[in-house]
C-alpha cells in the first residue's frame, strides 16, 4: 500500500546536519510515510551514510549528478513520490515529533485546502535553541493568502509545507531555472491556485548556520524572476500592482549588490534595463542613487559619507 505522506529531502553533503534532520523524521508520532532522499552528488562520507539508510520501499535514495539547483533535485524526488500528500524537509532543518500528526489532522479538517504550512522557530548551528521561539512579527494565516504573502505579512519556511501531490503534479513542481527562491515561487503559485491551511505552532525548526548556498546577487536576481513570472500569468489588478512594485525593488537590490561586488557595468545595465518599469517608484530612484555612489564615487568620499552618517549629531550630544 502506498504511504499517505511522501517526505522529500534533498541533500548535498552537510552530514553533521543531515543525520539529525532524518532522526527528526523517524521520531514522528505519525508513521505512515516514505522518505525519498535526492542526493545531489555528495562526497563519499555522505554517500556511505545514505547507503546505510537505504531500505526500500520506506526509505529510498536517488543518486543524482550534481546540479547545484535545489528545484532540480526536489523534482527528481517528486517524480518518485507515491503518497497522497508531499512534505518537504531540508537536510539542515528539523521537525518536532508531532509535526506531521498535527498538520495532517488540521488539513483533514479543511478539505477546501490543497496545502498547508506551520509556524517555525530558529535554532543555532550546534543545536542550541536561544532563538527557538515562534516569530510573532508575522502571522501564520489560512485561506487565500497571495496578497498577504506579497505584502510580507507571513513567511513560509520550506520544511513546514505539506501539499496534496495531485496539486503539485497539476502545477508542475519547482521551477528548475531558478538557483534560489524556487520555494517562494512555488508557494506563490500555490497561493494563487487555492486556499492554505495555516497551523500557528512552531512545528518546524529552521537551522541557522554558515553553510547556506547562494549569494546576495543571485537571490535578488531570482526573486525578481519570481515576480516577473507571476506578472506574466496573473491578471488580478491588485496583485499586479504589488508585483510591479516588488519587481522594481528587486531590480534595485540587484543593482546595489552588483555595485557592492565591484561589477559596475552590470549594475548600470540592470538599472538601465529596469528603468522603463521602475522609474515611477521613489524607492527605485533612491536605490539607483545609492548604486551610482557605490559604483563610481571615490573610496575616500564614500568613507567620509559613512563617517558622517555614523557621527553623533549636536542634538544627540
Amino acid at each position: 500500500m502506498p504511504p499517505l505522506v511522501s517526505v522529500i529531502l534533498p541533500t548535498f553533503n552537510r552530514l553533521q546536519f543531515l543525520a539529525p534532520a532524518i532522526d527528526s523524521l523517524f521520531a514522528q508520532t505519525f508513521t505512515d510515510w516514505e522518505l525519498i532522499i535526492a542526493d545531489d552528488g555528495s562526497d563519499a562520507p555522505t554517500r556511505a551514510y545514505l547507503q546505510g539508510l537505504h531500505g526500500p520501499p520506506r526509505v529510498r535514495v536517488l543518486a543524482l549528478t550534481h546540479s547545484g539547483r535545489p528545484g532540480v533535485v526536489r523534482n527528481a524526488a517528486l517524480r518518485e513520490a507515491r503518497g497522497q500528500l508531499v512534505a518537504f524537509l531540508d537536510s539542515d532543518d528539523l521537525w518536532v515529533p508531532h509535526k506531521l500528526e498535527r498538520q495532517i489532522a488540521s488539513l483533514r479538517r479543511q478539505p477546501q485546502c490543497s496545502w498547508g504550512y506551520t509556524g517555525f522557530a530558529v535554532v543555532e548551528a550546534g543545536g542550541q535553541t536561544p532563538a527557538a521561539r515562534l516569530d510573532r512579527t508575522r502571522s501564520v494565516i489560512s485561506g487565500w493568502i497571495a496578497e498577504r504573502m506579497l505584502n510580507d505579512e507571513t513567511v513560509i519556511a520550506l520544511p513546514s509545507v505539506i501539499v496534496r501531490r495531485a496539486t503539485l503534479e497539476r502545477l508542475g513542481g519547482f521551477d528548475e531555472e531558478l538557483t534560489m527562491c524556487e520555494d517562494d515561487e512555488l508557494w506563490l503559485r500555490l497561493a494563487l491556485d487555492g486556499e492554505v491551511d495555516g497551523v500557528d505552532e512552531p512545528l518546524t525548526l529552521v537551522r541557522r548556520h554558515g553553510e547556506h548556498g547562494g549569494d546576495d546577487a543571485t537571490a535578488w536576481r531570482d526573486r525578481r524572476r519570481v515576480f516577473e513570472k507571476a506578472l506574466r500569468t496573473n491578471g488580478d489588478p491588485r496583485l499586479r500592482t504589488i508585483l510591479r512594485r516588488l519587481r522594481a525593488e528587486m531590480a534595485a537590490g540587484l543593482a546595489r549588490s552588483q555595485a557592492a561586488g565591484g561589477r559596475r557595468l552590470s549594475a548600470v545595465g540592470t538599472l538601465a534595463a529596469s528603468a522603463p518599469y521602475s522609474c515611477r517608484y521613489r524607492r527605485w530612484w533612491r536605490s539607483a542613487a545609492q548604486t551610482f555612489a557605490q559604483a563610481f564615487a571615490p573610496r575616500a568620499l564614500r568613507r567620509a559619507v559613512r563617517g558622517y552618517r555614523g557621527a553623533p549629531r549636536a542634538a544627540d550630544r
